[in-house]
């Protein structure tokens, strides 16, 4: 979650854009490892962008498709066990050493095992669907029944194995999905300090930008997002409260589909909030995210909001992927983000310029000023969530902690490693507030979800809409350890993170070489819509492009 959406502006974390700060990255304290093992090394002075030592570049399976991952098993060329070896070995070139993007907390030690098993059903005529044998990495909020831990990248939680799948990893697994690692994120989902740096956990340190590496791999799904861009899975699993799967995307040139709150089980995975939570895919393209969204999206006995979805789910997205989907359509812009900075203003009106050559109309909307008084007291709503969901999780997790207020002590108690660079504020906040009965929260709570849906809704309605779109957030930051998070730019995330409603990002390009992304977000359970449009909008474009893993941008 971009915490500081909330804490900065209300929720509404920059409407305008003055300033991005393109240049080269200042040295600040940056740990790519847990905080005990850690190292310090600094970016040098502004020079021209430089590559690893190492090319990263150079893989066998590099952009490869789902759908080519199938064609290379069903012809014999590769293996399920194959294509985990060789992502295996991409995870410990890339991430562990040469660049050491750091996104991936840990590996699983029998994705070989299962993948192996995997060859045997399809040697055998089973095939179980598009994710047969397919490397599938998951973020480390999600509960795996194996030998990986769930912990949010807290240390507190470092010891939690899993009693049992968290629902969408059975559905995973179901699918024939081989679960190859849990990826690395911004510590307990964004949701611990006021100054944190996205990206950063205590037990996974600092996830680097694949792009452009003292740069932020945004958060709170930032090992997700980049281990899609850095080639190290086929696709991923993300979490968003607001902007945890959309931001991540869009800052590591990538497609992130955040869904309608209710399509996706929430149970067995590590919670901020039951109003916003969700889960989602990453992936590097509209169709693969498409596949993914299928095998994730269900009904769930231990998610009473997923009882909504029941006929209004999918076990097959990629029926709605066409090319002319945008025949007709009618594209709310969002007005204020048409002039804030003039690399992203160009870029935005060449997508509309694309948009209107398939034959869609656009509109100029004000989406953003009427969610404005709506979402004031979401980061109130959040700590009260939090608050009840942390402790019924913990409850009966594996932990050596059982309560909130527990973390808060094991944190002062280990100081030094959980708490080197910024405090646990949120969560001490968090914790001193009453349960969801209280007053102050059910009036915030219905005056946010009710005012978010009637705003979108009547938007939607009054001008005829079937999305509305705009750049999903800013280029990356410097990553910056001693002030924490620069959320300077657009932000797209909130009005459908509160309201609950699905939002998909697509890669609109990249200013200086760091990518940028475009969003379209609709009413509930609108996936379908929303899957079209933006396949459609992707094929026009075709801005995805592979990362260099540069030292740093070129300041010139």
């Amino acid at each position: 979650m971009n915490r500081r959406n909330f804490l900065r502006t209300g929720s509404l974390a920059g409407i305008t854009l003055s300033a991005f700060g393109l240049g080269a990255c200042a040295t600040t304290p940056t740990a790519t490892a847990a905080p005990e093992t850690a190292t310090k090394e600094t970016t040098g002075e502004a020079t021209p962008a430089t590559t690893a030592t190492t090319d990263p570049t150079d893989f066998q399976l590099n952009e490869v498709t789902i759908q080519e991952l199938q064609r290379k098993m069903q012809s014999g060329e590769l293996t399920s066990k194959a294509i985990t070896q060789l992502y295996l070995d991409r995870i410990q070139a890339v991430d562990k050493s040469g660049p050491k993007i750091n996104s991936v907390i840990e590996v699983n030690p029998d994705a070989l095992q299962f993948a192996e098993e995997m060859d045997q059903e399809r040697k055998s005529g089973k095939i179980r669907g598009p994710l047969h044998g397919i490397p599938v990495m998951v973020k480390d909020n999600v509960d795996t029944h194996d030998k990986m831990s769930t912990s949010a990248g807290a240390l507190a939680l470092a010891d939690n194995k899993a009693n049992k799948d968290a629902f969408i990893v059975s559905q995973l697994r179901a699918a024939g999905a081989v679960i190859i690692g849990k990826t690395n994120l911004s510590e307990w989902a964004n949701f611990r300090s006021t100054n944190s740096s996205s990206g950063w956990s205590g037990r996974g340190g600092q996830t680097k930008n694949a792009y452009v590496l003292d740069r932020t791999p945004c958060g709170s799904s930032s090992g997700s997002g980049v281990a899609v861009a850095a080639n190290l899975c086929a696709v991923a699993v993300g979490t968003e409260t607001n902007g945890s799967i959309v931001c991540p995307a869009a800052v590591s040139g990538v497609v992130g589909f955040k869904p309608t709150v209710g399509l996706v089980s929430r149970s067995g995975i590590i919670p901020i909030s039951h109003t916003q939570d969700t889960a989602g895919p990453i992936a590097r393209t509209v169709t693969d995210a498409a596949i993914l969204m299928g095998v994730l999206a269900g009904v769930d006995p231990n998610d009473a909001a997923t009882k909504e979805s029941t006929g209004k789910a999918h076990t097959d997205y990629t029926k709605f992927l066409d090319a002319n989907a945008l025949q007709g359509k009618r594209i709310g812009v969002e007005k204020s983000f048409l002039e804030g900075h003039v690399a992203i203003d160009a870029l935005l009106r060449q997508a509309l310029d694309q948009l209107k050559s398939k034959g869609a109309t656009i509109v100029e909307v004000e989406a953003m000023k009427s969610i404005r008084d709506v979402s004031r007291d979401s980061f109130k709503i959040l700590q009260y969530e939090f608050k009840d969901g942390v402790n019924k999780y913990l409850a009966t997790a594996n932990a050596q902690v059982k309560t909130l207020k527990d973390v808060i002590e094991f944190n002062k108690r280990n100081e030094k490693t959980s708490m080197p660079f910024f405090k646990q504020e949120i969560l001490e906040m968090s914790d001193k507030l009453g349960d969801l009965n209280t007053k102050e929260y059910k009036e915030a709570v219905k005056k946010q979800v009710s005012g978010s849906r009637t705003a979108i809704d009547k938007i939607l309605k009054d001008n005829k809409l079937d999305a509305i779109a705009g750049p999903t957030y800013g280029p990356s930051w410097c990553i910056d350890l001693v002030n924490g998070d620069s959320f300077t730019g657009y932000g797209m995330s909130t009005p459908a993170a509160i309201s609950g409603y699905p939002h998909v990002t697509v890669p609109l390009g990249q200013v200086q070489g760091l990518p940028v992304g475009i969003s379209f977000f609709a009413g509930p359970y609108s996936e379908p819509k929303l899957f079209g449009i933006a396949y459609a909008y992707e094929q026009l474009s075709k801005h995805r492009k592979a990362p260099q893993f540069l030292k740093t941008t070129n300041p010139s």
